[in-house]
C-alpha cells in the first residue's frame, strides 16, 4: 500500500487529513482525531535499517497504537515491527509494502478506536 491510498482511506472513513508538523521531516505525517486530537497513525519514510531489517534505501512505514496483547500477536507477523519512535508497549510500525492492504485497513480501524478514548 502506499501511503496515498492510507490517506485516502483515513480521508473517506474518518474524515481525516494528514498533518505535516516538522519542516526537518517533511515526509513524517501525523493521522489524529478531530475532536480529541490524539493521534491513531504516523506515517514517515525510514530507512530499514532503522528498524532492523537489513536493506538499503527508504520505505514507508506506519506506526499505529493498539492494546498491549494485540501487539504481542502482531510482531510475529511479516511486515508488523516494534514501533519506530513510539513507545513500543502500546505502537507498532507496519511496512507499508509488506503488509496487506485489508490488513493494514483492520489494524488503522483498531488504532483509531484504540486512540478514541
Amino acid at each position: 500500500m502506499e501511503r496515498e491510498e492510507v490517506f485516502e482511506y483515513v480521508d473517506q472513513k474518518y474524515q481525516t487529513k494528514p498533518e505535516y508538523l516538522w519542516r526537518k521531516y517533511p515526509k513524517y505525517s501525523v493521522l489524529r482525531h478531530q475532536d480529541n486530537r490524539k493521534w491513531y497513525g504516523l506515517v514517515m519514510d525510514v530507512k530499514p535499517e532503522n528498524l532492523g531489517v537489513d536493506e538499503k534505501g527508504t520505505e514507508d512505514v506506519m506506526d499505529i497504537k493498539l492494546k498491549p496483547e494485540q501487539i504481542d500477536v502482531l510482531q510475529d507477523e511479516a511486515g508488523i515491527l516494534p514501533a519506530y519512535h513510539m513507545n513500543k508497549t502500546h505502537w507498532v510500525s507496519i511496512r507499508l509494502n509488506k503488509v496487506s492492504d485489508t490488513e493494514i485497513h483492520k489494524l488503522i480501524d483498531a488504532s483509531y478506536l484504540e486512540t478514541k478514548k
